[in-house]
């Protein structure tokens, strides 16, 4: 026995302790009875299932009870427009349903979650109705509907114990509306799904307007705003498009974070080879296992829909690259780089995963690449392209930069050739990274193909953006709530200061802050703005201000301005890269004395972006 102390008691009756090999011991025991211990198999004892299965319940109802004890909500604004929170793949709660009606979460859950997910998710595509269907016959998957729609993608954690913010996913963002004014099940409300299925699967559109008819009657006839994160931007698209009359009468503003409107290629292409690990290091031994992960994937329909998009004009092209062994048949090899493109990348995948297979139930299943999926999300992708924003409806378009992201992926090297292709399931890909938020290339987030009120693009990671107090500012401006900032300019609203410890560490040195930020706004006159133009702006101060005492700083803005993105209708798309140095021996004046000279720039930049008879063109 490995057993340390207890780091948490909740009742006593329940204990947790954790063993020296980061698993876990539980003990539970009954009044007059002998504590019983069950260990996970990591400690050589023996995980009882069923025991997991008591433990979740417990759990589960205790979130209910704090739920219920919570403080009542401060302030409600009521003539606030409803919000409607839209979640990406993975975002929602699913619960698995069986014969007699018994429910138990599948996902997201800790105790005993790989034996769940594969007994209740592990799923086979079926062509005839575009749904991915469980391989139990006796369970169906459904989303709670607990508060209004929120329990599903508030927080996904089904465990107080140890709290890993991976799966804190609208949290942060539902207790900032909350302070805004919005309550629960009049003005704030969320959407989830089941995110194995396709984007376009008519019980989900079926739902969905169902959802909207409802916030429209609970607001009192007020048109929707909806705010989705990622994959879930794919799902509001093929309903604007497909439901475009539905979506006029009860839309009033969709705003879209993160979303992969051209595919999320570099990470897309390693899922369906590789599998992906929704939580790392040593939790990921109590979560689900990467390749439990994988098998998953390769029959969900909205993972094919995030492929990267074959048609789209990237500015480098999306590869599947792999170091191979050729033989020349005349007894001669030699080890070369091959490189695949979006079309040619799917006979690599298909062969890599021909004699894929799992287990279930005492039966082989086999698992290999799905053309039939990616035959549907062809189809999605047409419906997509040819969606439309209603004119009485504004979009807005929120994307992540300053982050390495995925494009290409490669498998083997010059030292470590791929002999055999089913060899790639089992190698670590290296990326070859471009700018985005981490998930999707900032190309592709941006390329949304509509008529846009403004795009910004905020430095920030895929999963940070929905919980980034940047990107708060810019709802709370957009949605116009809580209490007004009469100072708020959102053009201007990416000064980036470094923090207190990052001050310490370089005090007295030159401190460099680059700061990468783009959006796009009206253009007043588009002709001026066919060419790439720029300009750089400098400004600086040097103790020109007695109450900052000895600190010195100063800042360079480079600007630049490009003609209008594809599928940006008469917009300019600004581009500004504002890099300030400060340095001074009292931590707040030098940041004051930093905020103010950065700023300074940046306006200066933004100011000259509007008088395009300032600019040259480039020749």
């Amino acid at each position: 026995m490995y057993c340390l102390n207890a780091v948490m008691v909740y009742e006593p009756r329940l204990l947790l302790h954790k063993c020296s090999r980061y698993s876990y011991i539980i003990s539970l025991w009954t009044h007059g009875s002998t504590p019983g211990i069950y260990c996970c198999q990591r400690c050589s004892g023996i995980f009882i299932v069923k025991m997991a299965a008591l433990l979740q319940e417990i759990i589960e109802k205790l979130e209910e009870w704090l739920h219920l004890t919570k403080k009542k909500q401060p302030y409600v604004n009521p003539d606030l427009d409803p919000v409607l929170l839209v979640p990406g793949i993975g975002g929602s709660i699913l619960t698995a349903v069986d014969e007699n009606g018994h429910r138990e979460r599948v996902w997201v859950r800790l105790f005993a979650a790989d034996h769940e997910f594969r007994t209740r998710l592990w799923s086979l595509f079926d062509p005839s109705t575009g749904k991915t269907e469980s391989l139990d016959p006796k369970t169906r998957i459904e989303v709670p509907e607990d508060r209004f729609g929120l329990y599903s993608c508030d927080v996904l954690d089904p465990d107080l114990i140890i709290r890993m913010s991976v799966v804190c996913y609208f949290h942060d963002m539902i207790e900032k509306m909350l302070g805004w004014g919005y309550e629960e099940g009049t003005t704030l409300f969320g959407f989830g799904y089941d995110f194995r299925q396709s984007n376009r699967l008519q019980e989900t559109m079926d739902r969905l307007i169902a959802k909207l008819e409802f916030i429209y009657k609970a607001s009192g006839g007020k048109k929707v705003n909806i705010i989705s994160h990622s994959m879930g931007g794919l799902l509001i698209k093929c309903f604007m498009s497909l439901y475009t009359d539905v979506f006029e009468k009860y839309v009033n503003t969709w705003i879209a974070i993160a979303a992969p409107f051209q595919g999320a290629p570099g990470f897309i292409m390693d899922v369906l080879l590789n599998g992906v690990a929704f939580v790392d290091g040593w939790q990921g031994d109590l979560f689900i296992s990467k390749w439990s992960m994988h098998q998953l994937l390769l029959e969900c329909p909205s993972i094919y829909e995030m492929m990267a998009c074959p048609d789209f004009d990237w500015p480098s092209p999306p590869l599947l690259e792999i170091w191979r062994n050729k033989n020349d048949g005349f007894g001669h090899s030699s080890i070369e780089l091959e490189s695949h493109g979006p079309q040619n990348c799917v006979k690599i995948m298909k062969d890599a995963l021909v004699n894929n297979t799992i287990m279930y139930d005492g039966m082989t299943v086999p698992l290999p690449f799905n053309c039939e999926v990616l035959k549907w999300a062809n189809e999605t992708r047409k419906i997509m392209s040819s969606a439309k924003v209603p004119t009485s409806v504004k979009f807005y378009n929120i994307y992540g930069t300053c982050n390495e992201t995925p494009l290409s992926v490669c498998y083997g090297s010059k030292q470590s050739p791929i002999l055999d292709l089913e060899q790639i399931l089992h190698s670590e890909a290296v990326y070859t990274c471009v700018d985005g938020d981490g998930t999707v290339p900032l190309e592709s987030a941006m390329a949304d193909g509509l008529v846009a009120e403004e795009r910004i693009g905020v430095p920030g990671d895929h999963r940070g953006l929905v919980c980034d107090e940047r990107v708060f500012r810019i709802l709370k401006h957009w949605l116009k709530a809580g209490e007004p900032d009469p100072f708020y300019d959102p053009v201007t609203d990416y000064v980036v200061l470094p923090t207190r410890a990052e001050f310490n560490q370089h005090r007295k040195q030159c401190l460099s802050i680059p700061i990468s930020e783009n959006w796009e706004m009206p253009s007043q006159d588009i002709d001026d703005y066919n060419a790439v133009l720029e300009h750089d702006f400098v400004a600086a101060i040097s103790g020109a201000y007695d109450k900052f005492g000895d600190p010195r700083a100063e800042a360079h803005a480079s600007l630049n301005v490009h003609s209008p993105h594809p599928g940006s209708i008469d917009k300019k798309h600004i581009e500004v890269l504002t890099v300030g140095i400060a340095e001074g021996s009292d931590v707040k004046e030098t940041a004051i004395s930093l905020e103010m000279v950065m700023k300074e720039a940046s306006k200066s930049a933004i100011s000259l972006s509007q008088k395009p008879e300032k600019f040259q063109t480039k020749k």
